[in-house]
């Protein structure tokens, strides 16, 4: 049993009542009078609280499987199981990484009523996340005392690379409408396709692919299905070293990958490639070698979920070599990586050439955010005129480093992280388009 602020506000009046009967002595009765009613009261409203065993349930609803940067409702039920309403202000335990000490909800419980709370949660990194017991504290209308029960509702959920995303992105490439959102429709040059079937006409298919003829019989828009002579490996090569430990929003460079691996790879399936996957820093670490179906796509989604940065110099020869043994022809390679320096960018770069002559290779890396947004302000003191030169020199070095990757015949992408997405699929559909795979 808990005494409330209010039970002490009332007692305090009660006190003021007999500290003043020493000059008014008619108030010692009335304090007398109001302090017995408190102490019916606050029996009362100990009973009313007490007596019923189970007076509610509390019930929480969460997703068992969650998306990694995507956000997710959690909902808290409250049933009313007595026969009389109820004040109810309910705590709920949360995940230690998510650093909530304010998850409260207040209402009015009817009797037989209930009541739902819902609160957001936003993963950023992946594992097994832990919820455990919610509280729940009552108060009648009195509001004298309040009683804290303590429900068990511990739940885990498991958070992998975004599902979402991937049918999202999936989705903006597959249909016309996607134009406006980023991602760019280009035709492929050339026709290196075969025909497959005649199916039934849905949205985001051709137009010039309309079999007019079968059109007519069926009474129903038809069109002709192509499949692509040979399907080209296409290969996501993830650094984890310690430059992709970096945080934007929360989440690391190599979660910002693994999100755009698993993207990337379900729309080269959908486009009739490949996929496969090499994670690397000091040591190899998962390999997958490409393949298609939708359960090369789960064995993709499973190795991307226990990678973990490892705090090493990256061995770009030790790639190469594992490229050069495991991928016997031609492919791409998304290389994923981070570099801070040119220095650092020059020597993978012998190494980057090597792969570049039996590949198309191209390299990811990211944008300092931060940096961009000390360069935009407006310096006020001498410290921040200082500061903003230091940053747009490092911006600048980042250019830097694509215009050298280039210039070497390695095709680059320099991108901030929450545009990786955008970017890299842009990229698959034009060397697609340009048939350069």
């Amino acid at each position: 049993m808990y005494i409330t602020r209010f039970f002490f506000w009332i007692l305090a009046g009660i006190s003021v009542l007999f500290v003043c009967s020493f000059a008014f002595p008619f108030l010692f009765f009335v304090g007398q009078v109001a302090l017995i009613s408190l102490g019916v009261f606050l029996l009362l409203d100990g009973m009313l609280l007490f007596l019923p065993r189970n007076p509610v349930k509390a019930i929480r609803e969460m997703d068992q499987r969650m998306n990694l940067g995507d956000e997710h409702e959690i909902h808290i039920r409250i049933d009313s199981l007595s026969r009389q309403p109820y004040l109810i202000t309910v705590f709920d335990e949360t995940p230690v990484e998510m650093q909530g000490r304010n998850i409260e909800f207040s209402g009015l419980l009817n009797a037989g009523d209930q009541l739902l709370f819902t609160y957001q949660f936003t993963p950023k990194k992946r594992g097994v996340y832990t919820w455990k017991t919610t509280h729940v504290f009552l108060r009648t209308v009195l509001s004298l005392v309040k009683r804290k029960v303590t429900f068990d509702c511990a739940m885990q959920a498991d958070v992998y690379p975004s599902v979402i995303q991937m049918k999202k992105y999936a989705f903006e490439v597959f249909h016309k409408q996607s134009t406006n959102r980023g991602i760019k429709k280009l035709r492929r040059l050339g026709h290196n396709n075969e025909f497959e079937k005649i199916k039934n006409y849905v949205q985001g298919d051709e137009l010039r692919a309309l079999n007019w003829k079968a059109t007519s019989r069926k009474r129903e828009l038809m069109v002709n299905q192509y499949q692509e002579e040979r399907s080209q490996n296409i290969y996501a090569l993830i650094d984890k070293s310690r430059p992709m430990a970096h945080a934007f929003q929360g989440m690391t460079l190599l979660d910002y990958a693994i999100n755009a691996t698993l993207v990337f790879s379900n729309i080269a399936l959908r486009k009739g490639d490949k996929p496969g996957l090499i994670t690397f820093s000091d040591k190899t670490g998962s390999q997958l070698a490409a393949n298609l179906g939708q359960r090369q796509l789960q064995q993709i989604m499973d190795a991307l979920y226990h990678q973990r940065t490892h705090f090493y110099e990256a061995n770009y020869e030790l790639l190469y070599q594992t490229v050069r043994r495991t991928i016997r022809t031609r492919s791409m390679l998304m290389l994923y990586t981070n570099f801070d320096t040119e220095q650092g960018m020059r020597r993978a770069l012998p190494i980057l050439k090597r792969l570049a002559r039996n590949h198309v290779l191209v390299v990811v890396f990211f944008e300092n955010t931060d940096l961009q947004r000390l360069v935009v302000e407006k310096p006020l003191t001498e410290r921040d005129v200082y500061v903003s030169a230091v940053a747009e020199d490092v911006i600048n070095i980042k250019k830097r480093i694509a215009l050298e990757l280039n210039r070497h015949g390695i095709h680059s992408i320099l991108t901030k992280p929450d545009e990786l997405n955008v970017h890299t699929i842009n990229k698959y559909l034009a060397f697609k388009s340009k048939g350069l795979i």
